[in-house]
Order: structure tokens, then sequence, then C-alpha cells
């Protein structure tokens, strides 16, 4: 393919597996050469940042130009772990406070924390660096989760993973395996309602390795809803609509005496051993949700709403991108946002590019922007544009 002003020349493509109403659009690599990229956010003044989860916060200028903007001497890169997810403060355009999910050993031991610096009007130099959740475990880097979004309530949301731990989704007072939802100081917002005796700055608990979280947009029946977007077992990835101080049923402790995984083995965690990813046995009341793959596990990764008239059918409807099954996946949910439209079905799309595809969101522009994973000579950022 020959280079063009946004990276590589495009593509078409068009949805077959919808009815008439399906769009078409258009992919351009926006940007090439990452390593491991893993969210990103748009500022105001057109400027992309986006990290790399063992490089850093990087931006890419409307001038095209890119540079390095956060990699401090604590920063940890391992496993799963490293520089993930971004958000910008609601009012970045007057205090240019960024908030990164990233690991760390500043102290000592290694944990995963949520950190606020503020960036300089050129995006060369950071200042008045907080870090306002400390602690989420981390240990070793695995399932770290890490997305980090505002919600159109103003509250800052974090996703976190179970670090392959039996005991952590469960834990009241630790911050792993949950989703947390704090002000931009990192205390609790109001309205958690987390369970008696839990952290306060929990939202919701029960997770395994949520890595995708997105709000329904407005014009829904459920405008503002969170939904989280989980890499579970082998047997299961899901898509869930939250609700304060609910819990996503996910317990991967041995139980019985001897105590055993439900394939019998007597692992401590039992994350890759049949358990089921929402336990509705040991927690009738979890979180019920809207979409699950069903006997097998895809990759799950990050997932966006599809926002704007010229996506068709698919306007509102939710993308998820899958790791390991190489895709996106469309869905568009019913109005309560509890499971898929009626007959309607899930739409696959750039499965025939056979690439892991680690997160995607909506941007301002209205395109639709595509993060890969481990992609040979160099992981992108597409832009997929309707026609």
């Amino acid at each position: 393919m020959q280079a063009s002003a946004t990276g590589f020349a495009p593509a078409t493509f068009s949805a077959t597996a919808l009815a008439s109403g399906a769009p078409t659009f258009t992919r351009s690599v926006w940007v090439g050469g990452l390593s491991a990229p893993w969210d990103l956010a748009f500022a105001p003044d057109g400027a992309v940042l986006y990290t790399e989860r063992s490089r850093g916060l990087s931006v890419r200028l409307p001038s095209g130009s890119t540079r390095l903007v956060f990699r401090p001497t604590d920063f940890v890169a391992q496993d799963q772990s490293g520089m993930l997810g971004v958000a910008l403060d609601p009012e970045f355009a007057s205090n240019r406070s960024i908030y990164v999910y990233m690991a760390s050993n500043a102290g000592g031991a290694t944990d995963n924390r949520i950190v606020r610096f503020v960036v300089s009007a050129d995006y060369s130099s950071v200042s008045n660096r907080v870090d306002i959740v400390t602690g989420i475990r981390y240990s070793g880097g695995a399932h770290s989760g890490g997305r980090l979004r505002f919600g159109p309530d103003g509250w800052l949301y974090a996703s976190t993973g179970d670090n392959r731990s039996g005991t952590v989704p469960q834990e009241l007072a630790g911050l792993g395996g949950k989703v947390l939802r704090v002000t931009r100081d990192g205390q609790a917002a109001p309205g958690n309602n987390p369970p008696a005796g839990a952290d306060a700055r929990i939202f919701t608990l029960g997770h395994r390795n949520p890595q995708g979280l997105a709000f329904r947009p407005a014009g829904s029946a459920t405008p503002g809803r969170p939904f989280l977007c989980e890499h579970g077992p082998g047997n299961n990835d899901e898509v869930t609509p939250l609700t304060a101080g609910g819990n996503g049923g996910w317990d991967p402790r041995p139980t019985g005496n001897p105590a055993r995984c439900p394939d019998g083995s007597g692992n401590s965690y039992c994350g890759y051993n049949g358990s089921n990813m929402t336990d509705t046995a040991r927690y009738p009341a979890a979180l019920r949700p809207a979409w699950s793959t069903g006997g097998a596990s895809f990759g799950m990764s990050g997932c966006g709403f599809v926002n704007g008239p010229a996506w068709r059918d698919w306007n509102g409807a939710l993308a998820v991108a899958l790791l390991s099954g190489r895709r996106l996946e469309i869905l568009r949910l019913d109005s309560a946002g509890t499971g898929l439209a009626a007959g309607t079905t899930t739409t696959r799309i750039l499965d025939t590019l056979n690439e892991r595809l680690r997160h995607v969101e909506t941007g301002p522009d209205g395109a639709l922007w595509v993060l890969t994973d481990g992609k040979s000579g160099g992981d992108e950022i597409w832009r997929l544009v309707p026609n």
C-alpha cells in the first residue's frame, strides 16, 4: 500500500451481514510503528494523546508531529501492566489536567495507580503530578484492567483487574477486580453505594479483567449508563450494564473441603478452570450481562458506542474490540440496554484483516478509532470513516 497523509492508502469495507441499513466505511491508518497502543484521548485543540503499554503516553499534534509526553522514572511495564488508560479532565481546555492508569514502583513495592498531572500548552512538559489513587493491586502485572473514563456525571471511572488472585474480586477492602468511581482528587464519589464495610471508592465489584468502559450516548433510552466490557475465562466474555453497588458475580476462589475449582483442580485461582463469569448460584443478585460470548473467550478488550447518523443502523450500537477474536463485534442493544435489540444479531467487521484489536471508540470527528495489538511490523491506530 502507498503512504498517504493519514499513513497508508485507505480501503473501503461493506458490512454485508446486516440489512440494507448497514453502513459502509473506509479504513485508513492514522499512525503506525507503535508498540501495544492501549488507549487514546482527544484534546479540544485537535491533538490526540495515546498510550503504549511499554512506552508511556505520547501525543500527535494537528501538524502531524508526535512526541513523548509522560514516562516517569517510576513507570513499570510488565506482562499486561504499564501505561494503560488515559482520560482528559472535563475542563482540560482551561486546566490542562490529564489522568493515566499506570504501574509504578514509587516507594518500593509496585502497584497500579491513577496519576494526575498538568501538561504544557505545547505538550512538551508536565508538572503538578499527584497520584490520586494508589495501592491498586499489581501482582506481577497480570489482569490489571486499566480503562479510565470520565462519565457524563463528571466523576472518574476506572476498571481494575483480579491479578489472577482468587480472593481479590470479592475483597471489600481491596481495589482489584472492581470499577472505581472517584472525584478528580481520588476521593469516593457520592452515590457509589458499596457494600457495608467496603472501600467507599468502589462502584461495582466482582470483576475479572475489565478492559472496556463506555457510556451510552444521549438520545438512547438509558443515556449515560456505564457498560463494562470484560475479558473472561476460557468459557465467556461479557458486556454488562452497571449499577452502583452491583456485584459482577466473578469469584474464582475454590470451594468445598478440600477446596477445589469447578474442574476438580486444587488451584487457589480458578480463573481458567470452568468458573462461571457471572456466578448466580453464589450471587443471585449479580449484575446480568447484556451480551456474552458464551462457551468461549475471544479476548474482549476495549469498547465504545458508535455515535452519528452517518453510521445508519449502527448509530447507538456498541462496538467491542476482540484480541484473540481478531475483529470488532457490533452490538445493537435494546432500549433498556439489557440485551440485544429484538430481531438483531451481532455483526463482525474487520475479521478478514486477522489482527488483534485492543480498543475502539468514536472520535469527535465521527470516525471509529481502532487500536491494534501485536501487529507484525508495528502496531497501528486506524480510522473507520462512514461513507
